[in-house]
């Protein structure tokens, strides 16, 4: 073979296969991403998510998770295919698809009525969901406990914070919004699967916990930041975070080392759940940086 019959097969080897054609609402893809959007929890049922953006499915094949079908809209497909050789990000969301079981493509016209987003992007995936139970639970691991956190943008922002500032391990107890659930993940922008999270957990699988628990409360308990300027923030530590409304539960309080306030001198009655897991463990973290040499 000549080289130049050489370099015609390898350019053939590198260019991306075309997805299948799919035009019909019909369709089993189309109906299971429908199935997944409609009902938040009903990926616990169909074990697998349905991940729509670039950036989503990125972070989850950089974390080792290959799609098993990946869809496109037909100007999305283009447009990725004409940029890849320019621009990392396209690279990179192509790669995500060449190693999909499946590659489809969907008309625009199809994708406009099955996108979730008010901006589409013109692509995403379903990818198998990762399975966790009590018996995955770290002990020891820096955690974040959740009771019954009712609100998905509030979840998926303590989620993306707790994987921002070095926690392991994010444990939700019965009664929390699906973790899983599209509204979740899109708030968590990747963050899901840089992280350990266990769902459906009883007050009694705490128990394994050989971390410190600490429970947020809005008015009793030491001053944050008096722990954190005497470094007496344990590392690692579970931070445990209420309902919106009530709170954390009785049950989970007596099960806590310490109870922990923040101060507001604006004279608000609390703190959004979400803003004060970030205020919490950044300055966990940053007590740990400082004084722990993490």
């Amino acid at each position: 073979m000549t080289g130049a019959g050489m370099h015609d097969t390898h350019a053939a080897q590198d260019q991306p296969l075309l997805p299948t054609p799919i035009a019909s609402v019909d369709n089993a893809v189309v109906k299971r991403i429908r199935a997944l959007q409609r009902d938040g929890a009903s990926y616990k049922k169909l074990g697998e998510l349905w991940l729509e953006g670039d950036h989503l499915c990125r972070s989850a094949h950089h974390k080792g998770f290959a799609p098993s079908v990946f869809t496109w809209s037909e100007a999305a497909w283009q447009r990725c295919t004409q940029a890849a050789a320019r621009d990392a990000h396209a690279a990179a969301t192509l790669r995500c698809a060449q190693a999909a079981k499946h590659q489809v493509m969907l008309s625009d016209k199809l994708w406009a009525e099955l996108t979730g987003l008010e901006s589409p992007v013109g692509m995403g995936a379903l990818f198998g969901l990762p399975v966790s139970g009590a018996q995955d639970v770290q002990p020891h691991a820096a955690s974040v406990v959740l009771d019954r956190v009712q609100d998905p943008g509030n979840l998926g922002s303590i989620i993306r914070s707790a994987a921002a500032m070095g926690f392991a391990q994010v444990l939700a107890l019965k009664g929390t919004v699906a973790m899983w659930s599209p509204k979740v993940v899109r708030a968590g922008m990747g963050a899901h699967f840089a992280l350990t999270l266990v769902e459906g957990l009883d007050s009694a699988d705490l128990a394994a916990l050989s971390a410190p628990m600490l429970v947020t409360s809005s008015h009793q308990g030491e001053w944050l930041h008096h722990l954190q300027s005497q470094s007496k923030l344990p590392w690692p530590c579970a931070w445990v975070l209420g309902h919106e409304g009530q709170g954390v539960s009785p049950g989970i309080e007596a099960m806590a080392s310490q109870q922990v306030r923040i101060v507001q001198p604006g004279g608000e009655e609390s703190l959004n759940v979400a803003a004060a897991a970030a205020v919490c463990l950044h300055a966990s973290a940053a007590s740990h940086t400082v004084h722990g040499g993490g």
